[in-house]
């Protein structure tokens, strides 16, 4: 009898077992994505996930019957990480490194791909201003939306600027910061000859230090 009991406590537990694991790999199948569904969620493919899988950015939690992927909460989170990396322009490669770098490594990749930024914005806007000297066509400037000398002059001028007050301004401006100056008045697509014209005249009339 002793022996009887022995055998069904261990069949029960053994049955209690079975239903429990059963119960974990229910819900985690509830709580993970499958490559297809996790895809769509963000706006991607799937090969797009397979790819990072194969180059370790994106592994997935766990492989179901079958070898199918399966990825959870913390996979999803980290892909939302990837793709709002990935709207900044950073590569991949930089991006696996900033996910495993301590938080203040942050500010600083941003930065400098801020800077990459900002001299691929000036390498296109010298080859704009370029392409719109060769045209020769004031009217080319506002079709392309670029701020001229001319749309600068009648926002001054409808702010109340005078002429004096925007000899002044250039004055100051050569002053206090000749480099951006000079990058301002290109911005505006001023020929680079009329350019040194007007900083040599702003530095001429410019006031000496003093002391």
């Amino acid at each position: 009898m002793d022996g009887f009991l022995r055998h069904t406590h261990r069949g029960t537990a053994r049955s209690a077992l079975g239903r429990g694991l059963l119960e974990v790999l229910s819900m985690a199948h509830n709580f993970t994505y499958t490559v297809g569904r996790l895809a769509k969620r963000f706006g991607l493919s799937r090969s797009t996930l397979l790819y990072y899988d194969s180059i370790g950015l994106l592994k997935p939690c766990l492989r179901s019957k079958g070898d199918y992927r399966r990825y959870g909460p913390e996979d999803a989170r980290r892909l939302e990480q990837i793709c709002l990396y990935r709207q900044t322009g950073l590569n991949l490669a930089d991006i696996a490194k900033l996910l495993e770098a301590p938080d203040s490594r942050l500010a600083a990749t941003l930065e400098h791909r801020l800077e990459e930024l900002n001299h691929d914005i000036a390498r296109l806007r010298e080859q704009q201003r370029f392409i719109l000297g060769i045209l020769k066509n004031p009217g080319l400037a506002e079709r392309v939306g670029v701020m001229n000398r001319q749309t600068w002059v009648e926002l001054l001028n409808a702010s109340g600027f005078s002429q004096e007050d925007m000899r002044r301004w250039h004055l100051e401006f050569e002053r206090l910061a000749p480099d951006k100056h000079e990058q301002f008045m290109e911005f505006l697509c001023i020929p680079a000859e009329e350019i040194a014209l007007i900083r040599q005249m702003a530095q001429a009339k410019a006031p000496g230090p003093v002391g």
